[in-house]
């Protein structure tokens, strides 16, 4: 959980910011075809995703210049990755903006939490969920089947689930 954590908040910024549509990111090895500067993908965008693409940029600059380096140096970070690493990632912004603006927030705040955790901290709860789950096979495997599990639902059967969780903790709570 943390890696997957850890690599949202890594790209989530520098991937809204920086990154163009999956359509209009940079071309494959094999694309030759594909035009190759940002500017030539820019010029190609739909005008309303260009428009939001300025947006960003205004947003970008309004940042401190600590944060826009950091965001810099992350991109960096991004694009040094191979490309199923970046594809994984990807994925993960994908499904983060599917999540409800709550379930964004809720995921921000804890992220928050977590990287505000002294360096020491955050990497012994990552070395302990990894040797949780090598001894606990049974456990890693349920998580996997899980997971499987929630991708095959829809839309509407994760907010079904999400909403029975939440009645659930609510009435722990009052009890």
């Amino acid at each position: 959980m943390s890696r997957i954590l850890s690599a949202l908040g890594t790209t989530l910024l520098a991937a809204t910011l920086w990154a163009a549509p999956a359509h209009a990111q940079a071309p494959a090895a094999e694309d030759h075809a594909s035009p190759s500067s940002a500017q030539e993908r820019f010029n190609q965008l739909p005008e309303a995703e260009k428009e939001a693409l300025r947006e960003k940029l205004r947003e970008f600059k309004k940042l401190p210049p600590e944060e826009r380096q950091r965001l810099r140096e992350n991109l960096v970070k991004l694009r040094s990755l191979p490309p199923e690493e970046r594809a994984r990632i990807r994925e993960n912004l994908t499904k983060f903006r599917q999540l409800s603006p709550e379930e964004r927030a809720e995921l921000r705040e804890r992220f928050k939490e977590f990287r505000n955790l002294p360096p020491e901290r955050r990497q012994e709860l990552r070395r302990r969920m990894r040797q949780y789950l090598r001894e606990h096979p049974e456990k890693r495997e349920q998580l996997m089947e899980n997971m499987r599990r929630w991708r095959q639902m829809t839309p509407e059967q994760r907010q079904e689930f999400r909403e029975r969780l939440r009645e659930r903790r609510e009435r722990r709570r009052q009890q």
